[in-house]
């Protein structure tokens, strides 16, 4: 068996409900995310660069920290404790992660969950996508997406 067929996409992962799913999308606590982004930036010597929240139809949070090799990008799902790293702002992202800088251990030690470049390259088929409706794979194939990456940092329209 795959290795990342343990990694399982659960409901809100791409943004959307299930089809007459009145309930709530769970919400990634902002607040422990900025806490956690301060003091990454504490910890790479550096600051804390502009903070954008989600706003919709993005699914994730934007914020970075610069320090002395440059900016970075950090990216927090909306919905569920996921961080991500990329190299620069975007409305959603396929690719262009970057591996977990030093520092992405504040985001753990927070209790969020950093996924790797590896991870988020990972193709789709090889991720439990079992939870997404029929709705939300016919926005995957729409966009053209094949990573788990694509489907989780997105702004679908």
């Amino acid at each position: 068996m795959d290795k990342d067929k343990d990694f399982v996409l659960p409901r809100g992962a791409t943004g959307f409900p299930g089809p007459g799913d009145t309930r709530p999308l769970p919400v990634t606590d902002l607040r422990t995310f900025r806490a956690a982004l301060y003091a990454a930036a504490r910890i790479a010597g550096g600051t804390v660069g502009e903070v954008e929240e989600r706003t919709c139809p993005r699914t994730f949070h934007a914020a970075s920290v610069l320090d002395r090799a440059g900016e970075t990008v950090v990216l927090c799902h909306a919905h569920h404790p996921w961080v991500a790293f990329a190299g620069e702002r975007r409305d959603w992202y396929d690719e262009g992660f970057l591996a977990p800088p030093p520092w992405a251990r504040a985001f753990t030690d927070a209790g969020l969950t950093v996924l790797g470049r590896e991870r988020l390259a990972t193709p789709l088929s090889a991720v439990d996508t079992s939870a997404l409706t029929r709705d939300e794979w016919r926005r995957v194939r729409l966009y053209g997406l094949t990573t788990l990456g694509g489907a989780i940092f997105n702004a679908w329209d």
